[in-house]
Order: C-alpha cells, then sequence, then structure tokens
C-alpha cells in the first residue's frame, strides 16, 4: 500500500494515536512546529481510516483536507476567529481535534455526530451546510457583521475547487472583491468535487498548478521589489505605485486578482511548512485574500487516492484492501434509471444525459460510457444545468437532468421559468427521493413532491420498484412537457427487468387489491409498506384494498373514486412530508371533488429528519407495515365496535 511521509494506514483493531491523544481542541496544538503537527496529520487520517471504514461517509474529500485543516485551526484563534468550510465532505479532520474524537466512531450513525457540520454539535461548527458553494456568501456576511459590530476577529472561508463551479460562488466573489473587507479565501484544489472537475474553471485552475514559472517569477519580483530603497511621504506612495506597475508589467494577473483579491500560491497544500507561514501572512493583510492549495483527495490510502470518485461518499470498506462491503446483489434504482436511458438512446438519437458533478452517483457514467457525445456533466452548476437542459429541449433534443431531489431545489427558479413555463420537453430523474439514512436533514428527498407538483405543466411519477421505474421513465420521453420521475437511493427490490419498455397509459395508477373497509393508496416505493400493512390487517378481520398511484401529478382520479366509493376510508401513504406532498393532493382533490369519504393521510411530520438508519425514522413516524397497520386499525376499530 502507497504512503507518503507521515500517511499511514491503520492496522486491524489499532487504536493507538499517540497524537491524536493529547488534542482536545486546537488550542492543543497551536504551538506545536509544522514536524509535530504532520505527526498528528497522520493520526487524523487513521482515524477517519478506522471509522469510515465500518460506517462509511466521505473520506477522500476528509483525507486530502487534514493539513489545511490542522493549519487553518493552528494559525487562527478558533472559534473566537470564525472557521467557514464549505460542506462537510472535507470536515472529519476538524471533527477530530475540536472535541468530537470520543463520539467520532459514531460518525452518521444514530445519536452519532454528524456528517456535516452541526451548529449544535460544536461552537467550532459556526456554518453548517449539506449543498455545496456558501461558505463564501456566509463569510462574507460575518465579516461585514463583524466590521459593523466594531470586533476584529478573522473570518476565514475554505472552500473546494468543485464548488467553485457554481454561480453562487462567483456572486460572492464578485461582491467580497468590491467591498474589500478584511476576509481570507483558502481555496482547496484538488481537481475533483465528486468526479473530476470539468470545464474551463478547471483548465484554469490546472493552469496556475502546472505553471511553476508563474510562483517562481512572482516570488522573484517580490524579493527584488522589496529590495528597492523606499523614502517616505508623497515618494513613498509614487514608489508604491511604481513597484504595482511593474509587477502587473512582467507578472500577468490572474482572475482572482483582477476581482480584487491578493492571491497567494500555489501551494502544496499537505506542507505545513509552507501552509503554516503563509496563512500568517494572509493573516496581517487588510483586505480580501485568496490562497491557492493544491491537494491530492484521498490522501495517505492508495485505494483512495486510485480511485477517489468512488472514495467521495462511500459505504463500509475493508480498510486493507480498499474493497467495498456489497450488502446486496440487485442493481441501485441509479443504475436502472441509467440503463433504461441507454436502451431508449439506441432507439432515439434526440436522447441527452445531464449531470451536475455526479456522474458516477446519478449514474451519467454508464450512460455517458455509451454515448460520450451527447452526455453532458455541467459541474456544480444545477441553475445552469436546468436551463441548459431547457436550451437543448427547445433545439429539439430530449434531455434528462439527473440530479438528487435535494440538489433540484437549488435551481427552483430554473425548473420554474425555463423549463415549465415554456413547457419544454425536459426529464428530471429525482434520485434519491424519500429518506436517504446517514447523510441526514440537508440531504433528505422529501420536500420535491410539494415544490414540484404546485408548478403548471410539470408531471411528477414514482413507480412502486424499479420495473415501474424503467416504464415510468419511457413514457416520459412520450410526453409534450416536463416530467419529473422519482426514485429511491440505493438498491431496488431485485424484481424482474425482462419487460419490454412499452410504458404505461399516463396519469394511470395500480390496482392491487380491492377492500371494502379501507384502501390504501400509496405513491412510490411505500406500496410494498401498504401491501404487508394490509395482510396485517387482513389478520385483525379487515379487507383493506392497495393502489399503485404512480401519479402525484396528474393524480388517478378514477382509482380515488373508486376508492372513495367502495371503502370506508382512504388512506395515502408516501415518503415525504404530510405538506404539499401526494396525500395533500388527494385531499384537494376531495375537497374538489365533493368526496365525503374520509382521507387520512400518512406522510413525514413537519421536521427536519436527522441522520440515521432509514428504518428508524420510518419506525418513528408510523411509516413501517406495522404502524400502517395499528393506524389503519385504530380509525376502523370504531365502526365496527358501532356495528
Amino acid at each position: 500500500m502507497t504512503m507518503g511521509p507521515g500517511n499511514t494506514v491503520p492496522g486491524e483493531g489499532r487504536s493507538d494515536y499517540p497524537w491524536l491523544d493529547r488534542v482536545h481542541s486546537p488550542a492543543d496544538f497551536r504551538t506545536w512546529p509544522a514536524d509535530d503537527l504532520q505527526q498528528l496529520a497522520a493520526d487524523v487520517r487513521r482515524a477517519i481510516l478506522h471509522t469510515t471504514s465500518r460506517t462509511g461517509g466521505h473520506v477522500g474529500a476528509s483525507l486530502g483536507a487534514v493539513e489545511v485543516l490542522l493549519a487553518a485551526h493552528r494559525v487562527f484563534d478558533t472559534p473566537h476567529d470564525r472557521l467557514v468550510i464549505d460542506i462537510g465532505h472535507q470536515a472529519y479532520g476538524h471533527k477530530l481535534v475540536t472535541g468530537r474524537r470520543g463520539a467520532f466512531d459514531q460518525l452518521r450513525q444514530l445519536e452519532g455526530p454528524s456528517g456535516f457540520l452541526k451548529r449544535h454539535e460544536s461552537p467550532y461548527d459556526i456554518w453548517e451546510a449539506g449543498h455545496s458553494s456558501t461558505s463564501l456568501s456566509a463569510a462574507l456576511g460575518m465579516a461585514v457583521a463583524r466590521d459593523l459590530h466594531g470586533e476584529s476577529h478573522h473570518v476565514v472561508a475554505l472552500i473546494g475547487d468543485g464548488a467553485m463551479t457554481a454561480g453562487l460562488s462567483w456572486e460572492a466573489l464578485n461582491q467580497i472583491g468590491h467591498l474589500q473587507r478584511r476576509l481570507i479565501v483558502i481555496l482547496n484544489d484538488n481537481s475533483m468535487s465528486i468526479a473530476p472537475n470539468v470545464g474551463a474553471l478547471s483548465a484554469y485552475l490546472t493552469d496556475l498548478r502546472v505553471r511553476p514559472s508563474y510562483r517562481r517569477l512572482k516570488q522573484d519580483l517580490d524579493v527584488l521589489l522589496k529590495s528597492l530603497p523606499v523614502v517616505g511621504g508623497r515618494l513613498r506612495k509614487v514608489a508604491e505605485r511604481v513597484k504595482d506597475g511593474v509587477k502587473h508589467l512582467v507578472l500577468p494577473r490572474n482572475v482572482f486578482e483582477e476581482l480584487g483579491f491578493l492571491y497567494l500560491g500555489p501551494l502544496d497544500g499537505h506542507d505545513l511548512s509552507q501552509l503554516i507561514p503563509t496563512l500568517e501572512r494572509a493573516a496581517q493583510v487588510d483586505g480580501p485574500v485568496l490562497l491557492h492549495v493544491v491537494t491530492q483527495k484521498g490522501k495517505g490510502f492508495h485505494p483512495a487516492e486510485a480511485a477517489p470518485a468512488k472514495f467521495h461518499g462511500p459505504g463500509p470498506f475493508d480498510v486493507v484492501s480498499g474493497q467495498f462491503v456489497k450488502k446486496t446483489q440487485a442493481p441501485s434504482y441509479s443504475q436502472v434509471v441509467a440503463d433504461t436511458l441507454i436502451a431508449m438512446a439506441h432507439t432515439n438519437p434526440q436522447i441527452v444525459a445531464i449531470t451536475a458533478a455526479m456522474p458516477d452517483s446519478t449514474g451519467l457514467d454508464r450512460f455517458q460510457a455509451a454515448f460520450p457525445d451527447r452526455a453532458f456533466d455541467v459541474g456544480i452548476a444545477e441553475q445552469h444545468a436546468t436551463t441548459f437542459a431547457a436550451g437543448l429541449a427547445a433545439s429539439g433534443l430530449r434531455p434528462a437532468f439527473l440530479v438528487y431531489s435535494t440538489f433540484l431545489q437549488r435551481a427552483y427558479d430554473q425548473v420554474v421559468h425555463d423549463v415549465a413555463h415554456q413547457n419544454l420537453p425536459v426529464v428530471f430523474g429525482v434520485d434519491r427521493a424519500g429518506l436517504v439514512g446517514a447523510d441526514g436533514a440537508t440531504h433528505q428527498g422529501v420536500y420535491d413532491i410539494a415544490y414540484l407538483r404546485a408548478i403548471p405543466n410539470l408531471s411528477v411519477a414514482m413507480g412502486k420498484d424499479e420495473a415501474d421505474t424503467r416504464q415510468l421513465l419511457f413514457s416520459a420521453f412520450q410526453q409534450p412537457g416536463p416530467v419529473a420521475v422519482r426514485y429511491p437511493r440505493g438498491a431496488g427490490r431485485g424484481v424482474p427487468l425482462t419487460e419490454p419498455l412499452t410504458g404505461v397509459p399516463w396519469g394511470t395508477g395500480e390496482w392491487l387489491a380491492h377492500g371494502e373497509d379501507a384502501t390504501l393508496v400509496g405513491f412510490g416505493p411505500i406500496v410494498y409498506t401498504a401491501l404487508a400493512a394490509a395482510e396485517e390487517l387482513a389478520r385483525r378481520g379487515f379487507h383493506v384494498g392497495v393502489a399503485s398511484a404512480r401519479f402525484a401529478k396528474p393524480l388517478d382520479e378514477g382509482i380515488l373514486a373508486r376508492a372513495a366509493a367502495e371503502s370506508r376510508i382512504v388512506v395515502t401513504l408516501e415518503e415525504h412530508v404530510a405538506a404539499g406532498g401526494f396525500g395533500a393532493a388527494v385531499l384537494e382533490w376531495a375537497e374538489r371533488t365533493g368526496t365525503h369519504t374520509p382521507i387520512r393521510v400518512l406522510a413525514l411530520p413537519d421536521t427536519f429528519v436527522d441522520h440515521g438508519p432509514v428504518e428508524h425514522f420510518l419506525a418513528l413516524y408510523g411509516l413501517t407495515a406495522e404502524g400502517v397497520a395499528a393506524r389503519v386499525a385504530s380509525w376502523l376499530e370504531p365502526a365496527r365496535r358501532r356495528a
């Protein structure tokens, strides 16, 4: 196994961390020399690997950011000085040295530390985000507030190069350069977001990295100009202007300098002997500074260095071999969707596919291998991806934008204005719809029915399993307007996928059983929970029907009308918040049609659902077969007693 200096890999069961054992807060290592900090970095990496090999998590980015975070905590008086970390992917080392070492083994587990930053977890977590590219805007807000309060602390933002592709980052850079507040931006450049970075910005940063002549010339020129004599008063100001002029003539300015930053770097982001003095220099600057550091994603763990995309957010893995622990043989919904797109694209040359920096996670890599000219990774830029898809659709193509539910939120205006308002045939493959488990509150896909079904022209569909999903996806590409096809995280049920792609009649659900006591109408894979609940209710003497809605918009009003006519109550089930969800749509239908049969909604409550096993939260909120059966029985029992 390949190791760098100070970067060792744990043996089986090893829990000996002699340097990390000495650290309870950053104050404990602020006087340490760089060599000692390098030993601490090795311990931090061992601890990250020891835990994530069992719990899963964001391994690669956290391994790559260790020295940068240690240097920042050493130079700055955190948490008095504000360290704003852009998303928690790179923050595990930060957690380990800020008082959470004892609980770190429970990372991403129920009631353990979050995989992201949490303000309630630690005073060192001054900003929490599960979506990237927010740190610069937040840090500028903190810097302006500091100045208005008459305070003097530092504000430091750590952002990855992948996050810099988002428009929000550039909006913030523009305002920071305009306001010229004292603020330090550390650009952690590892050529990756989740997948390798794409686009002109990535090429530009690569150019800065590989031009050692730029850095040498800059250093040599600084030494030369500092050696020039300077006199007082007016002549001093003239001399400074001359120096600046000479510097700009000899040394080409980069985009960050043009935006008003003092640009420092690029530096080796694993070399603490460079990082510490450069950050100390940045702390003396009265204005915005951008420090460009170059790191390696997965640093110190050869499997993660060799396959950084696969180790972005893996499940459990063997820490020696790097092999992942597989739990099921059934394909994931993402794989099924990608394979279905590939099958359709073979016969329809107008089909193209888009992802926002997540080709492996969404299955676009499979589509890209088959159709390299028809697959587009736009980077972390969901807004652009949506409007780009609209432009493709307006020109006769049939685009599919494969995106997590939680990330589609970032492009809401574009979905409304650019896609739906123009009624363009864009298909949104809404991945990770429903609860997502260990990634927690910021990644739960439990709002999209509400925010999508409110939009005119846009249809919202979800199958009960992967076979259903294939047929819905096929039908979506036959529609003249936009469609969102939802599907959950993880493996399917393992149902056969041998049926030819023929689609389903648009806007129609599926009857699975009829019953005069109640009808359970599920939206999505929770239909199988409804079937199991119906069996349990049958054992209690109730005759309960089950239907798969398939569509939250348009509703299958025929199924709803029949369910209301033949059953004493109709119960809707969904893995989504109740507010604005599928059940709310059914209630609206009942009010509009004057239906008097009671409608009961089983859904998630109005709260952020934290990280932990999906099964735990389904049980907590009564969405297991046992929970559903108990609730339905409680509604039916009084009528049976009266009879």
